[in-house]
């Protein structure tokens, strides 16, 4: 039987990488999904590409109107939405003395407002509905614990696990279970982008910070958003009804790198 049947899913950032590894396990599992992207012409080409029940929703997490818009969407389209995963994430790292506001203001933007209230809204939705739901939100072991020249980053994925252990406390009275996902180092467009990063602080060649944090992780090598799908599934499913407020960690590295 599949886990998922009849269920209606919402990804944020789920045009590519991780969101969309996310979209096509779910379909697989017999859910409906809104592929939630700010790029809505990315988000449409994706759900053509992942066929039947897959459809694209406009939903940029740092606007609140836009947040409310797309969860309206969701809830007129299929009755109501079950799951949300909060994926939707940015990432950016430099010195502590060369942070900038900006930088600041942008992933925290995205990281923990749209986490927050993204979450808000699809939890009133599922609250009015009197299903419940599962809401799962993207942390990373960059929450756990601090790292040189990832301040800002590593502090809203604390934030994010703070707020999934808080709304995961408040929400089960409603039937609502709030868990969250706690990636080690996952490759893809976004660590190509992270390894730039350390590249230029570090003085690294392209594609060493990529080949040193997959030495150590206990695998011998870097993620992929498939190694994920198993959890994500998981927590969305009726297997995980008595789990609430939890940050699953998908795995660790064995030695402290900068990387995320």
């Amino acid at each position: 039987m599949q886990r998922l049947q009849g269920k209606s899913a919402l990804i944020t950032g789920a045009a590519r990488g991780i969101g969309k590894a996310f979209a096509a396990a779910y379909l697989a599992e017999g859910a409906m999904v809104a592929i939630g992207d700010i790029n809505i012409e990315a988000a449409e080409r994706t759900a053509g590409e992942l066929g039947e029940g897959a459809y694209a929703v406009k939903l940029d997490v740092t606007d609140l109107a836009s947040i409310e818009a797309a969860v309206k969407a969701v809830d007129d389209r299929t009755g109501g939405i079950d799951i949300l995963i909060n994926n939707a994430a940015l990432f950016d790292l430099a010195p502590i003395v060369e942070v900038t506001k900006e930088s600041y203001e942008r992933l925290y933007a995205v990281n923990v407002f749209g986490t927050l209230f993204t979450l808000q809204s699809a939890a009133r939705s599922m609250i009015a509905r009197g299903k419940g739901g599962k809401i799962i939100n993207m942390a990373s072991q960059a929450g756990r614990r601090g790292e040189a020249l990832v301040a800002v980053y590593c502090s809203t994925k604390a934030a994010v696990i703070s707020i999934t252990q808080s709304a995961g406390l408040d929400l089960i009275k409603h039937g609502i279970n709030v868990n969250a996902i706690a990636p080690g180092v996952v490759d893809g467009e976004h660590w190509d982008h992270v390894d730039s990063l350390f590249a230029r602080y570090e003085n690294l060649p392209i594609g060493e910070k990529k080949r040193q944090v997959g030495k150590v992780v206990p695998f011998g090598r870097m993620a992929t958003p498939a190694d994920l799908t198993g959890m994500a599934v998981f927590l969305a499913s009726s297997e995980a009804d008595y789990i609430v407020a939890q940050p699953m960690q998908i795995h660790r590295l064995e030695a402290v790198v900068r990387g995320t």
